[in-house]
């Protein structure tokens, strides 16, 4: 006897345990009283002993069958309790998501779609982890995150990515600083500036694109002072150490003791994506791009 024919054999011994009623059974089970008797007759010869003693006016368990039921119910029940929870977990209503991001994302695109999800799905964990570009590659390679927002592109056989932004980069200088007169700035304008940069411990992602920018206009940066967090880098540039390279959206956000301005160069533009494996087919993950997708942004406009 497989599985499933067990289990209706055993649902149908205990509804009928409850209701010692033929019609009522059968209709609470959906099939005809011939199907019901049949399958009670199966489950007794199976067992080798009378679950239920059968007059024309009436039906009630004998005392194996008393005891057969209270073994069971509990079981059944449980079982069916656990199929439950399972079948949740499978379409994404339950379980938890687990979501890489780095500081870019860090600000509006990650917060605005875990708000959205949470309104959509809110039986479902969400755990978030602070990780650099680099170490979200290696966390879902291994299976250690469902979900990374980082730096892009990134292009691999085993994973979708999706571009949620892609931003114009910008020089934030103190308030004071020369290039903070000018209204737009050139790549040129950078050569010899000294600037403050996230350190390729942390950064390395954006170091590295960086480089090909500033390759591409044939400038080597100046490089004065590294830090690893975003209000160390400000601090610094707020001190008159020097200055830095933020994406838009991100340096818009800066006190009034610092100035942002654009740099000309359109070149000079920075992707935010979203990754995933491609045998990641959970609901909940896939809920998860949906509404992200939906929030993604193209360029913003420079400051």
């Amino acid at each position: 006897m497989d599985g499933s024919a067990g289990l209706d054999l055993t649902q149908s011994f205990l509804v009928l345990a409850e209701e010692l009623n033929f019609r009522r059974t059968a209709e609470r089970l959906a099939i005809d009283q011939s199907a019901l008797s049949r399958r009670i007759q199966r489950l007794e010869r199976l067992l080798g002993f009378a679950l239920f003693e059968r007059t024309t006016r009436e039906v009630s368990l004998t005392p194996a069958g008393r005891s057969f039921y209270d073994a069971n119910a509990g079981l059944v029940l449980g079982f069916a309790a656990s199929v439950n929870a399972a079948r949740r977990v499978a379409e994404g209503k339950t379980g938890v998501l687990r979501i890489g991001y780095m500081a870019f994302a860090a600000l509006d695109l990650m917060p605005e779609a875990v708000v959205r999800f949470r309104a959509e799905a809110p039986d479902v964990g969400i755990r978030l982890t602070y990780m650099r570009t680099q170490g979200q590659k290696l966390a879902l390679a291994e299976g250690q995150i469902d979900l990374g927002y980082m730096i892009g592109p990134f292009e691999h056989g085993e994973f979708h990515s999706l571009a949620v932004a892609s931003d114009p980069l910008c020089v934030v200088t103190p308030a004071g600083h020369p290039l903070a007169a000018r209204q737009r700035i050139e790549v040129a304008d950078l050569a010899n500036v000294p600037l403050v940069l996230g350190d390729m411990a942390e950064w390395e992602a954006y170091r590295w694109r960086l480089d090909e920018m500033f390759g591409a206009g044939g400038i080597r940066p100046a490089i004065a002072l590294e830090a690893s967090s975003t209000m160390a880098l400000l601090g610094l540039v707020k001190a008159g150490l020097g200055v830095t390279i933020y994406p838009s959206r991100i340096a818009a956000l800066v006190g009034p003791a610092l100035a942002v301005r654009p740099i000309a160069d359109p070149r000079f533009a920075i992707a935010t994506i979203l990754v995933w494996r491609r045998n990641n087919r959970t609901e909940s993950t896939r809920g998860f791009v949906a509404i992200a997708r939906g929030l993604a942004r193209g360029a913003t406009k420079p400051g």
